[in-house]
Formats: structure tokens, sequence, C-alpha cells
């Protein structure tokens, strides 16, 4: 995953609470066998009303989304997080997230930002008034920032995952720092069992 340390961006408001990881991308996209192309399938049932928010045109191109309380609950799949990154999401701001949906977020590259209930609410309402909102967030220092709304807010992430994200590292990366050791390993093993060379 890209390295992520200040996200910059304008925002969806879904101002909807409970949203689940079938409403995300709903379970007829799940016979796909890539990672790719999840992104037209997002919230697809709901993009069939055509005053659902992301057929409005005002939030083209926007790369945060600001949700209802509870997002994320249902089941574990990870594709609703593809499906989020796919369409061009790097971030979703929220009062609460569900736990299984929050961590398959920080190992695929995609920002869980959490406020308070209050901060929520009102970057809801500023986006839904303003669609050119700026918002930023800065993931080392923890802030969301709006100016043009004198908003600033807080958010925590647990140490590893913050260092996760500012540098870039999946899981796949995290075990790519030890490839010296691996190699060293490999090179120790009996040449009669399997190798990865």
């Amino acid at each position: 995953m890209k390295p992520v340390t200040i996200l910059s961006g304008h925002a969806v408001p879904l101002q909807r609470s409970d949203v689940d990881t079938d409403q995300i991308i709903p379970s007829d996209w799940l016979k796909r066998v890539e990672r790719t192309g999840f992104g037209a399938g997002l919230f697809s049932e709901w993009r069939d009303d055509r005053s659902f928010v992301l057929n409005d045109e005002r939030f083209q191109g926007a790369t945060i989304l600001v949700a209802g309380p509870n997002f994320g609950t249902g089941s574990s799949r990870e594709h609703a997080v593809w499906a989020l990154l796919d369409y061009g999401f790097e971030a979703v701001i929220s009062s609460r997230f569900a736990d299984i949906f929050f961590s398959n977020c920080t190992k695929q590259g995609l920002l869980p930002v959490t406020v308070s209930p209050e901060v929520a609410d009102t970057l809801l309402a500023a986006v839904a008034a303003d669609p050119g909102l700026e918002i930023t967030i800065d993931v080392a220092r923890g802030t969301v920032e709006a100016p043009a709304i004198a908003l600033s807010a807080t958010f925590t992430l647990e140490p590893f995952t913050t260092e996760r994200f500012v540098n870039g590292w999946d899981d796949i990366g995290l075990t790519l720092r030890h490839s010296d050791e691996l190699t060293e390993f490999e090179q120790s093993r009996p040449a009669f069992l399997p190798s990865t060379r």
C-alpha cells in the first residue's frame, strides 16, 4: 500500500447510520476473483436511486467519505474496503466503525478516522452544504481540520497502525522488512527441503 501521511480533499456526506458491508458492496459482487473493479459496485443498490449522494455531480472526485455512526457492520468481507478504495476514497470519517471493518481498513490502506459524534455531525452538515469544503487529515498528528468552518478535531490510531500508514506497510510490506533474515534462513535449509528459490 502507498504511504499515507496527510490527506486533503473534498468529501461525500453519507448521512446514514448502521451501514453494513452488504450495503457497501452487495453480495452478488463477491463472485469476482480479482481485487479491482469493485468501485462500480460500491453502494450499487442505493445508486439506482438518482437522488443518492454518489449520483450527485457536486461530489464527483471526492476522496473522503463522511459517514454516519456504526459504519461497516455485518460480515467481515474485505471487498467492502476494496470497493471504497477502487471508487477513489482514501479515508472514511465516522463516529464509530465496526471492529472488523476498521481492522480491514488499516491493512488495506483505507484510513478510518474515528471522531466524536458532534464532529461527525458538523462535518456531515458542512459537506452537504458546501461540496467544495476542503478537509485535511494528518495521520502522524492525528488531526482532522476544515479551516473554512474553523473545525479542528483529533482522532487516535494505535501507534503501530499509524506507523503502518506513514510507511505504507501492508502485511506483505511488513514481511518484506525481514527479507534479509528470510534469505539467510532459506540458504541454511537442507537442499532436500522445499525452497522459495
